[in-house]
């Protein structure tokens, strides 16, 4: 059931209209990720269902709530939405203990002392926090002191929690154990989540669903799995996760790749459409394609990389460069050395004229 409900939502800065006719339910206690480039206006309506950016038409309500209402001539301002807000930056003050952190949105709204008291403790106790709470923020690492400002959004007993690239200052390892430490308070307390990242790994860790956005239009709305293998489009292809696209020419006798020689027998070949155009893109990911001893396409290892769990290659296919990625036991070709290629669960597409080559 529809929570978050933003119907029709439009934002223009002066004469540039951002986001035109958003429209978007998240359901309550969903983890709802939005994800996309620098400039997707993700943040945008993010700040928008914050109250920090008012509308230019359309309707924002949680439950029955109106939030903001450019009709009705509405607007709640962030203060009395509810709503937990966790920052990219830490946005802790130095000068108060981590308790005083925690406790001071509860003193602005005036609550009782043992009322923000109660609180207080219980958040700095779901957030490990209690141990420190005399201490100030500055005696913590980067991760303390992103826990302070998630204890200090769980503190007001928030319907939605909002995070905006709340882990994107911390370390990789600190990244990864907070991201399971946030989905752990969501299904410990039900609340939903509206998080906003340009980190794939993290969106797809976090998310019961996924937005992904490009220059104010959403492209596809789906679960983490289903954004991954059954992208609706090209952009969402090539953003989400490595990929390799490589233009081909294409008829019902098979497929051809600029200075390769011969004709090769892909499955699932491209649509009629596009072979009836000439010409696609093939794309595909760098773990969805296989070397082979013979009948493959040919291709040249320009560099074999090994990274750990897995062996990452770069290969020339003509004068196309793609990436292909196989366990770290696996028995490939080495650097140097003439290979073939069979691919597997392909997307095809259609050629535009300023289609980029190679692996992204």
């Amino acid at each position: 059931m529809s929570y978050v409900q933003l119907s029709h939502v439009m934002k223009k800065f002066g004469n540039v209209v951002a986001i035109e006719d958003l429209n978007l339910s998240i359901e309550r206690g969903e983890c709802f990720s939005m994800l996309g480039p620098s400039g997707c206006r993700k943040t945008t309506t993010l700040r928008m269902i914050a109250g920090f950016e008012d509308l230019d038409g359309g309707e924002i309500r949680v439950g029955e709530r109106i939030l903001s209402s450019q009709a009705k001539n509405f607007y709640l301002p962030p203060e009395k939405r509810n709503f937990g807000m966790v920052f990219q930056a830490f946005a802790v003050w130095p000068h108060m203990s981590v308790f005083n952190n925690v406790a001071f949105p509860l003193q602005i709204g005036k609550l009782g002392k043992q009322e923000i008291e109660r609180r207080t403790r219980e958040a700095l106790k779901h957030t490990n926090l209690l141990g420190v709470a005399d201490k100030s923020p500055d005696d913590l690492s980067g991760g303390g002191k992103q826990r302070v400002a998630l204890a200090r959004a769980l503190a007001i007993n928030p319907d939605v929690m909002l995070l905006d690239e709340p882990l994107s200052s911390l370390d990789p390892h600190l990244r990864e154990e907070m991201r399971f430490e946030i989905k752990a308070l969501q299904r410990k307390f039900g609340f939903s989540i509206i998080y906003v990242t340009h980190d794939q790994s993290e969106a797809m860790a976090l998310s019961d669903r996924i937005m992904v956005m490009k220059q104010g239009v959403i492209q596809q709305i789906d679960t983490p799995l289903n954004i991954y293998n059954q992208p609706a489009n090209q952009f969402v292809f090539s953003f989400i996760g490595l990929s390799n696209q490589l233009q081909v020419s294409c008829d019902s006798q098979g497929i051809r790749f600029p200075d390769v020689e011969g004709s090769y027998a892909i499955h699932p070949a491209p649509p009629a459409e596009l072979q009836s155009q000439g010409k696609a893109v093939l794309a595909c990911r760098p773990s969805e394609i296989d070397f082979v001893t013979q009948g493959g396409v040919p291709g040249y290892v320009k560099r074999r990389s090994y990274l750990g769990e897995v062996i990452d290659y770069n290969i020339l296919v003509g004068n196309q460069e793609l990436r292909i990625q196989k366990g770290r036991r696996s028995n490939g070709p080495q650097e140097g050395e003439n290979c073939q290629l069979s691919f597997s669960k392909l997307q095809w597409y259609q050629q535009e004229k300023h289609t980029e080559n190679g692996g992204g």
